[in-house]
């Protein structure tokens, strides 16, 4: 697996239950927004990443079928190199949530 570059980090939203929660009900309905292919975690896949963090502020990635610990590794890896925190994960998807800086478009209950 190839190593991206480190992107400009910012601070990991603490989540609790309750705010993960609410997140999770709204994305429910969310399409994947961001598709993990055959060569893993690469730079393009975390400058694609942050970019739909910026614009939608909560995403849904799917990985491809096959080995459950591998597609944990990359969903971790990925959420940590995009800035953003895993809020769930269920089979092949999980959702990532970043927060916009400045202006917020997801309002999530106080913890």
């Amino acid at each position: 697996m190839q190593q991206p570059a480190q992107s400009a980090t910012t601070a990991v939203p603490e989540l609790s239950e309750r705010q993960r929660r609410h997140l999770r009900g709204l994305a429910h309905a969310l399409k994947a927004v961001i598709l993990i292919g055959n060569a893993g975690l690469t730079e393009a896949l975390v400058r694609e990443t942050v970019r739909a963090l910026h614009d939608h502020e909560l995403i849904k990635v799917k990985a491809p079928g096959g080995d459950r610990e591998r597609r944990d590794e990359l969903f971790a890896a990925l959420a940590q190199h995009s800035g953003s925190a895993l809020v769930h994960r269920i089979g092949n998807v999980a959702v990532l949530y970043r927060p916009r800086s400045g202006l917020p478009r997801i309002l999530i209950p106080d913890s």
